[in-house]
């Protein structure tokens, strides 16, 4: 059983951040199966993050997920965190 109460606290203040940011958002917290909560759109980046509330942790099926994916995705705990990752990628591939 997939549990999203805990992320649901803090992900519309997130979601809010990142879209004040400049980006755009779908969430993806409803796929389950250890898929990241967001995938965020900013400057022409595609970024994947996962919420967690502080001190929280992934689930197994987030471990297998995150391992098997041959891109990037971001654990972030809170909004300033997400809004700050979105910009390092960016800043990152030049953007």
């Amino acid at each position: 059983m997939r549990i999203a109460c805990k992320v649901d606290a803090c992900q519309s203040e997130i979601v809010k951040a990142l879209r004040e940011s400049g980006a755009t958002v779908t969430d993806l917290s409803k796929c389950g199966r250890g898929v990241p909560d967001l995938l965020v759109g900013y400057k022409l980046h595609n970024i994947l993050l996962e919420l967690k509330v502080k001190g929280g942790q992934l689930t197994p099926q987030q471990k297998l997920w995150h391992g098997s994916w041959l891109g990037d995705v971001h654990v972030v705990y809170s909004a300033e965190e997400a809004v700050r990752t979105i910009k390092e990628v960016a800043h990152a591939y030049g953007k």
